[in-house]
């Protein structure tokens, strides 16, 4: 089984371009509260977002992939249940994001007026100005539930998973963004770094979403490691 868990302010749909190469294999989705078909739920910390990863995930071992916020609630779950988790991905993440109070800024500004102040700024760092399919993205994140969007902030405030990097024994593969501004290619070293058994893969001319700008090289590279 594989399971996926997608960026903040992504819904299932982030993971379509990698379907090509799943084939038969079992597959979850795992969306954040708030995301998608998620329903709304408490979200104080990375451990409940883990939490709820791991009610949804019945059949042991599995992999599990994610991205950026995604790859966050992987490596918890990777470092919380060794004895589930076979392989690791993590994709455009970091072992940590940033100051506390962005988020919390950027939390208190969704609850006041929504998504859309922020939805620009976000694709900007998304995607490339060469990138061509923005619009299908805005719409997608602007379905985002802003509560859902804001809670999912507060979980990161202050996060760091080094501890967690560390306590990972599943392989790993760690994919970075060559132009990812968000999680720049010395996060993805970071990461690797802290993980036992991993290996580091960047993808030249991606920024944070690489699965779906650059989906052949991010797919060849999963199809390898899977």
């Amino acid at each position: 089984m594989i399971v996926f868990c997608g960026s903040l302010g992504s819904t299932a749909e982030m993971w379509g371009p990698q379907l090509p190469v799943l084939g038969e294999r079992q597959v979850v989705f795992v969306e954040l509260p708030g995301h998608g078909r998620a329903a709304l739920r408490d979200a104080p910390d990375l451990d409940a977002l883990a939490d709820a990863v791991c009610e949804l995930v019945v059949d042991e071992p599995f992999t599990i992939v994610g991205l950026s916020l995604g790859g966050a609630v992987a490596m918890t779950v990777a470092a919380r249940r060794p004895e589930a988790v076979e392989a690791v991905v993590l994709a455009c993440t970091s072992a940590r994001f940033g100051d506390r109070q962005q988020w919390l800024d950027r939390a208190d500004t969704v609850r006041r007026a929504g998504l859309e102040p922020i939805v620009d700024a976000v694709l900007a760092r998304w995607f490339t100005p060469d990138f061509d399919d923005v619009e299908r993205w805005r719409e997608m994140f602007l379905s985002v539930e802003p509560e859902g969007y804001a809670r999912c902030c507060e979980a990161l405030a202050g996060w760091d998973g080094s501890g967690d990097l560390r306590r990972i024994e599943a392989p790993t593969l760690v994919i970075g963004g060559s132009d990812d501004p968000t999680c720049p290619p010395a996060a993805a070293q970071e990461v690797a770094a802290l993980v036992a058994h991993s290996r580091l893969a960047v993808i030249d001319g991606a920024q944070h979403l690489a699965n779906v700008e650059r989906p052949d090289e991010f797919n060849r590279l999963l199809e390898e490691y899977l």
